[in-house]
């Protein structure tokens, strides 16, 4: 935690602040973004954690009843046909904590903003 603004100041630190089952479903979605982009850094950005490399990858952040998953507009865009069963906002959809999370779904998406990314100068 941050001593001056009492959050989390890692994505150990912030996944610790949730209960157990929450816990292990943050921490396997870390795993597969972590799989999926190995170069990219862990960052706490916005309050959520995030991954980065040549720009932000995506960010994910637990909830009372569901996980956000923040994979840009852009990212969002490129997978809104396999997203109609979510809710979704321009930027970010949620994966209720009532129903399997779609890790496969997740995974292409990380793969689809990295591949992003790296096409940028």
């Amino acid at each position: 935690m941050d001593t001056k603004t009492g959050k989390p100041s890692t994505i150990d630190a912030y996944i610790a602040q949730f209960p157990p089952g929450v816990q292990a479903t943050l921490n396997k979605i870390r795993a597969v973004i972590k799989e999926t982009a190995p170069q990219a850094e862990e960052r706490i950005s916005y309050g959520m954690p995030g991954f980065y490399q040549k720009g932000m990858l995506v960010w994910f952040g637990g909830h009372k009843d569901f996980i956000g998953f923040y994979p840009t507009g852009e990212g969002m865009e490129a997978f809104k046909d396999q997203l109609t069963a979510y809710k979704t906002s321009k930027g970010a959809v949620q994966f209720p904590l009532d129903q399997p999370i779609p890790y496969d779904l997740i995974r292409k998406m990380v793969k689809y903003r990295l591949e992003a990314n790296m096409r940028k100068k």
